[in-house]
């Protein structure tokens, strides 16, 4: 199986601290017969919203691996005891190491140094996307399936049109995205809540 394990630690760690953060995945992947296929240190940033004990920023580090069970608890457990994070998140996206690889190959986010961009990059300006977004919406066909796009929680362009400036996610009656794009695009959101890029309570990013 293919997991992308997202990790934030307080801003004050040093890189040593990070570093061994980078060394334990790696070591309990490949004690588990896995391999990280992608690294990234995404740097400081500037939480949407703070948490609920306050903290305003952290130092976002991003992983993609084969791995299983086993290698997921070990790493869950050692991310639980170790004082320096703040926020965790590891999701299955995808089921052989081809694919895997594939995804690291293609890996890009805005919140990334070393691979910053979009998925939409490709496509036309972000002026011509939302005229293209709006067409749709008025045309009550699913702008996700005719781009043949996913909603990325790494990746704001894919779902932050669909968040209003009170944080509410607009209906599919009012995007004209279909139910299962919807679906899609809520866990996106809800994801990028969880790690701190996207507010609750307005249309606020990461920064």
């Amino acid at each position: 199986m293919i997991y992308e394990l997202a990790i934030v630690a307080k801003t004050e760690t040093t890189e040593e601290q990070r570093t061994a953060i980078q060394t334990m995945v790696a070591e309990v992947v490949g004690a588990n017969a896995g391999e990280v296929l992608l690294t990234d240190d995404w740097g400081n940033k500037h939480f949407a919203q703070a948490t609920s004990k306050g903290v305003k920023t952290g130092h976002y580090l991003y992983f993609i691996y084969s791995g299983n069970g086993t290698a997921n608890l070990e790493i869950e457990r050692r991310l639980k005891i170790n004082e320096t994070i703040i926020k965790t998140m590891m999701v299955k996206i995808a089921e052989t190491v081809e694919e895997g690889t594939e995804l690291a190959k293609k890996f890009k986010s805005p919140f990334s140094k070393k691979f910053n961009g979009s998925i939409l990059d490709e496509n036309d300006s972000d002026s011509d996307l939302e005229k293209d977004k709006k067409r749709f919406s008025r045309r009550k066909s699913c702008w996700f399936a005719s781009n043949n796009i996913t909603p990325d929680w790494k990746d704001p362009k894919t779902y932050a049109w669909l968040i209003n400036e009170f944080g509410k996610i607009n209906p599919g009656r009012v995007s004209g995205i279909s139910r299962k794009a919807h679906r899609l695009a809520d866990n996106a959101i809800k994801r990028a809540r969880n790690m701190g890029v996207v507010s609750h309570i307005t249309n606020t990013l990461a920064e």
